[in-house]
């Protein structure tokens, strides 16, 4: 199999995996290197603020000991397989960055020959590509579970972040769906690497080791585990092991035929909401018991912030002039920048209907949980009819509503004229 077609193998194996952000790296450029994971970039992923930039997202080999039911790379599926070796990716590397094709690398691999086999090829080559090629643009390694913590940690050493992939949100569905994996080879090395970025937090500019942090991601709709579950175990990684994120992948069935796998895919929106949730519990102060205080799913048609307002509706309205800024952070449509803005112009007197319309306060949801100098702009304090307006199901009256126009359909009575 030529070079081309291997890459074509090899990125086509690495799409499933979503967990390659890249905020939070800061080398910076260096005379006689190339490459800077600090300045701008062009697309794929996004940093801290917002910006996009491009990496090369590859495996090393797809050839694989595991059979996990749920992966595309599992040992007994019959399909082409391909390896690079460390100095044939950092070869492409390197030319894809003079290309300006890319401004980062994401390496990760299939397990081949044994977990500390395959990491030492990792290693090898991330650390060529630091010292040999002198590149310094980012790169986020997906180290591999069982793998010798002293590989993990000289690893450390030469990447912007590193990853485990959790995988399953529970030890049972593991068992079930990925029986030659076990959970304390996934988190007794997160654990590492969370130390490992505390240690670098503490002592830069002396040592550094992944300054990016960690991430894990989480499949999605294989096993029955509830959201939440999920959220429950992503409230767990965020407090123990400072995860800078957990990513959601909603389960591809890439392999049929199993009864243990559902046939079709999960609905999107659940993985959507499930984002919205894990933004909540790191940027807004909620935890995940009050989010899904029993064991079931977020609401597929209203956003979770919205669904715990209106189910918790005794804690509203809030008085937009009075309320602390961790109150305002729970109302619908005030997010962390409008939540900071109304605490500080307060500060110089009152605030009106017409200065939250200016800070961009999404009002259309805001207006129900909250008074402005003691008045109210909602419709009705009623919780399930804000619910149903929240969602779209409670529409306007007849002689404004809104419909598509058509030149064969009988014309409304309330556009002919005719009420």
């Amino acid at each position: 199999m030529d070079l081309e077609d291997r890459i074509k193998v090899l990125t086509e194996g690495a799409k499933y995996d979503v967990s390659c952000s890249s905020s939070g790296s800061n080398t910076s450029a260096k005379t006689g290197y190339l490459g800077s994971a600090a300045s701008s970039g062009i697309c794929h992923s996004f940093t801290s603020d917002g910006r996009c930039i491009s990496l090369l997202k590859i495996l090393m080999s797809n050839h694989c000991i595991y059979d996990c039911l749920y992966c595309v790379n599992r040992r007994s599926n019959d399909l082409p397989r391909a390896r690079m070796s460390p100095k044939e990716l950092c070869e492409l590397v390197i030319n894809f960055y003079k290309r300006n094709y890319i401004e980062g690398f994401f390496l990760s691999s299939a397990v081949e020959g044994s977990p500390n086999q395959t990491m030492q090829k990792l290693l090898e080559t991330v650390e060529l590509l630091r010292t040999e090629y002198k590149f310094r643009g980012y790169i986020h390694l997906k180290a591999i579970p069982g793998a010798d913590s002293g590989l993990l940690d000289r690893a450390s050493m030469f990447v912007d972040r590193m990853s485990l992939n959790i995988e399953l949100p529970s030890e049972r569905s593991l068992k079930l769906l990925a029986p030659q994996k076990k959970k304390e080879a996934i988190v007794s090395p997160m654990k590492q690497l969370s130390e490992t970025y505390l240690q670098t937090k503490l002592e830069r500019p002396r040592i550094k080791k992944i300054p990016a942090g960690q991430t894990t991601q989480m499949i999605i709709g294989a096993s029955p585990d509830s959201d939440a579950s999920i959220m429950r175990l992503s409230q767990g990684l965020y407090d123990h092991f400072k995860l800078k994120r957990v990513y959601y992948s909603s389960y591809v069935p890439v392999n049929t035929g199993n009864s243990l796998l559902p046939m079709l895919p999960p609905d999107l929106r659940r993985e959507h909401r499930l984002y919205e949730a894990d933004f909540l519990l790191r940027m807004y102060g909620f935890r995940a018991e009050e989010l899904l205080p029993e064991d079931r799913n977020l609401s597929l048609d209203l956003d979770v912030k919205s669904d715990w307002a209106v189910n918790n509706f005794a804690n509203f309205p809030l008085e937009i002039n009075k309320a602390s800024y961790e109150m305002l952070l729970r109302v619908p449509g005030i997010g962390t920048r409008n939540a900071y803005r109304i605490a500080e112009a307060r500060r110089h007197g009152k605030i009106g209907f017409d200065a939250l319309k200016k800070m961009r306060v999404v009002l259309k949801r805001a207006k129900y949980f909250i008074t402005v100098d003691g008045k109210f702009y909602g419709n009705t304090d009623n919780p399930e009819r804000i619910k149903n307006i929240l969602r779209g199901q409670e529409l306007l009256p007849a002689p404004v509503r809104s419909v598509q126009l058509s030149f064969f359909d009988t014309m409304p009575s309330y556009i002919s004229g005719e009420f």
